[in-house]
């Protein structure tokens, strides 16, 4: 079930057409293919640890006709486990991933190690549980609390955009 619009929301981030991607935790694609579909001169990576869903990724870009995507089976709450190079991508989508994480600071320190100088990150996660519709609230990161977990991997809180009323967006800043 998707709540928000994927594209909308990129296109409130910045994605520049140029741009590289990391998509941590890409599951079924939900935010990769819009985002190769915006940045065609850049690539989009899609890391993720369940194989199966990477090959649903590989063939929804192949029908679209997207040579931009790259898939990665790794684990991105791992410092060096998305397998990218230090300082090479311009933007990191992270979505409904947060709340789920064992290592929380793992992901984020990732992220931080694989963006760019002055590349930025995407968070999108639950607000609340919601009556059961989301996670358990005891698994649910409020956005205060996740400005503290990026903020303490040094990446600057840029500013908040409305996602929808599930989720929450934040932009980060290296």
């Amino acid at each position: 079930m998707i709540f928000t619009d994927p594209l909308t929301n990129l296109k409130q981030f910045g994605l520049r057409s140029i741009d590289n991607v990391a998509d941590l935790g890409a599951g079924s694609g939900t935010y990769t293919i819009p985002a190769a579909q915006m940045v065609r001169e850049g690539k989009v990576y899609a890391i993720e640890i369940q194989k199966d869903l990477l090959q649903r990724i590989n063939d929804e870009a192949n029908k679209k006709l997207l040579s931009n995507v790259e898939t990665i089976w790794g684990d991105t709450e791992r410092v060096g486990g998305t397998k990218l190079k230090d300082g090479i991508i311009d933007a990191v989508i992270i979505s409904s991933v947060l709340f789920q994480a064992e290592n929380k600071v793992g992901l984020v320190q990732e992220a931080a190690r694989i963006l760019k100088p002055d590349g930025r990150v995407f968070l999108i996660d639950w607000k609340n549980s919601f009556g059961g519709l989301g996670p358990r609230s005891d698994m649910i990161i409020s956005a205060d609390a996740a400005k503290i977990l990026f903020e303490n991997s040094g990446l600057k809180f840029e500013k908040e955009i409305s996602v929808d009323e599930y989720h929450y967006g934040l932009i980060f800043k290296k």
